[in-house]
């Protein structure tokens, strides 16, 4: 891909309450990514409502790049989970929001409870999605059309991916390097970022 090429934007929404490594795993293998191959013509940028810092679950405090009125036109948008969410399911503005979004934006994706918001805004009718193992059935409440994957680390539905809870955001966030860039282009970023996980218990 030519480095003259327009750049396509990754946006990953911040929210009061938002789940830290929901969007903090994400961010660190895409911004890897962009930055160590900036040849492939994606940037990744955090936003959030006002443009403002966030006070993230567990109390991380967090800045952010751009208000969502201020950012680029997006390729990729990335809705975190945690307890923000709740408020968020019966927010109609930011339902709305989102649901502009999915008119405007090619690939819509989430981590964990950020799910719960898509299905609240219609966009997971009669779709295959999954989310955090403590939330399935909210999700299945939400749109009972909604084919719920219990079992599965991240979901792919073409234009809609969604991942379970917290950390599958980093599975899920290779994913996608992997969709926009090729395997081993997320070989590389999965190296770089060390991520080999292994659990040690």
């Amino acid at each position: 891909m030519s480095t003259t090429a327009a750049v396509r934007t990754i946006g990953i929404l911040l929210f009061d309450q938002f789940e830290e490594l929901d969007a903090v795993g994400p961010w660190e293998v895409l911004s890897y990514w962009t930055r160590t191959y900036p040849q492939d013509g994606y940037a990744v940028t955090m936003m959030s409502a006002d443009g403002q810092q966030v006070t993230a679950a567990k109390g991380l405090t967090v800045g952010v790049h751009t208000s969502v009125a201020d950012a680029p036109p997006l390729t990729v948008l990335l809705h975190p989970g945690g307890q923000g969410t709740r408020p968020l399911l019966r927010d109609p503005q930011h339902l709305e929001w989102v649901r502009g979004q999915r008119a405007a934006v090619p690939l819509m994706t989430s981590v964990c409870t950020g799910s719960l918001v898509y299905a609240a805004a219609g966009l997971l009718h009669d779709r295959p999605a999954t989310t955090h193992w403590g939330s399935l059935d909210l999700l299945a409440e939400l749109d009972p059309t909604i084919d719920v994957r219990p079992d599965a680390r991240y979901v792919d539905d073409g234009d809609v991916v969604t991942s379970a809870g917290v950390s599958a955001g980093i599975d899920m966030a290779l994913h996608l390097v992997d969709r926009l860039a090729g395997t081993e282009r997320a070989r590389a970023v999965r190296r770089g970022i060390q991520y080999d996980p292994q659990p040690p218990v």
